[in-house]
């Protein structure tokens, strides 16, 4: 219920208010303490029990990013149809007739349409641009502008949606990341450990890693670990080599995407965690992408890893993962936290 709650939400770059309450309420549930700075990074602060000098505490920050793609309306036409700005990374084909929600004065549902290729034989295979591309909720433009105003967030309607183990929904870019952290951190509420942990929902991912990078900053952690989806292409006509992960076969320790190369003593020691207590666990490589390990690892302290949820049909309205990967990343990231002072890394 928590994880649907976090999807269903809607939270565009700079527009997360709705899921900085979710993440604020809940972390105050586990935590010693929890901030939320002028970005909208909500950070959840657990100390540890050893929290002396002496002790050279290591703190562990674990980010999962809050926004999710989305839109603002840019403009209104005559005609009462939506003009719309990106925020995040979108494939334009994904989009054509998908319903969106236009958060104004209420919320209003349109349908995403780009020119009317029916009518040109030659354009009817070709994803429109952005520039083409407009929203539809069938009124007149008097009747639009009591009720929206450019500026106003739009997010991608996507059903919540459970088969068997598998879920289907929008946004688990990156609310599953979200989630990770508070079902993790509410498992480790009663629990003393040996390491200062900063628990941190964090803003702008999807448009430049905007909050980890200011988070980093100011905590400066000795380790960071993010925690986000991956590419998941095990479909029909995807080569093995060429599929990143698959769903199912348990959560993704990253060695590297394109933002990011995960310590190597990091690495070793989650298989060693994963294989020792019998969770199960793939390794993935990213050949694209990068998450807020990126902003750790040259903001923090350096040593970064990422763990994956593998994931069907990122960026689009109907994102898939399965219930089980979701299960053993809680589970490495728990034991991870118990045992991170542990930890050796390797250059």
């Amino acid at each position: 219920e928590l994880l649907k709650e976090l999807c269903q939400a809607p939270g565009v770059p700079g527009r997360e208010q709705p899921i900085i309450d979710i993440m604020e309420r809940e972390l105050k549930k586990s935590c010693d303490s929890v901030q939320i700075d002028n970005l909208g990074n909500v950070i959840g602060i657990k100390k540890s029990a050893k929290n002396d000098a002496k002790n050279n505490v290591k703190t562990v920050m674990i980010s999962g990013h809050m926004d999710e793609i989305g839109f603002v309306v840019s403009y209104i036409e005559k005609s009462g149809h939506i003009r719309f700005c990106p925020r995040g990374g979108h494939v334009p084909r994904v989009l054509v007739s998908q319903r969106v929600k236009i958060y104004g004065r209420k919320i209003l549902t349109g349908i995403v349409e780009g020119s009317p290729a029916f009518l040109n034989r030659d354009e009817m295979n070709k994803a429109p641009e952005f520039k083409n591309m407009h929203i539809d909720v069938g009124m007149s433009v008097k009747e639009l502008k009591k009720i929206v105003e450019v500026g106003d967030a739009i997010v991608m309607e996507g059903a919540w949606i459970e088969q068997g183990n598998m879920i289907i929904s929008k946004a688990f870019d990156n609310r599953i990341g979200c989630y990770l952290v508070l079902e993790t951190m509410r498992q480790l509420q009663k629990k003393k450990l040996n390491v200062n942990v900063l628990a941190l929902g964090s803003s702008q991912e999807e448009v430049g890693v905007r909050g980890a990078s200011v988070a980093a900053r100011n905590f400066s952690p000795d380790l960071g670990i993010a925690l986000d989806v991956t590419a998941a292409f095990d479909v029909p006509g995807v080569p093995d080599a060429q599929q990143v992960t698959k769903l199912g076969e348990g959560v993704a320790i990253k060695i590297n995407d394109q933002a990011s190369i995960s310590n190597h003593g990091l690495v070793s020691f989650f298989k060693a965690l994963a294989t020792k207590n019998k969770i199960k666990f793939q390794m993935e490589i990213l050949p694209f992408g990068g998450t807020d390990a990126h902003a750790m690892q040259v903001l923090g302290g350096g040593a970064v890893c990422t763990l994956s949820i593998p994931t069907r049909y990122v960026h689009s309205p109907s994102e898939m993962l399965h219930k089980k990967d979701i299960k053993a990343g809680v589970d490495l990231l728990v034991k991870f936290l118990e045992h991170a002072d542990k930890c050796k890394l390797e250059f």
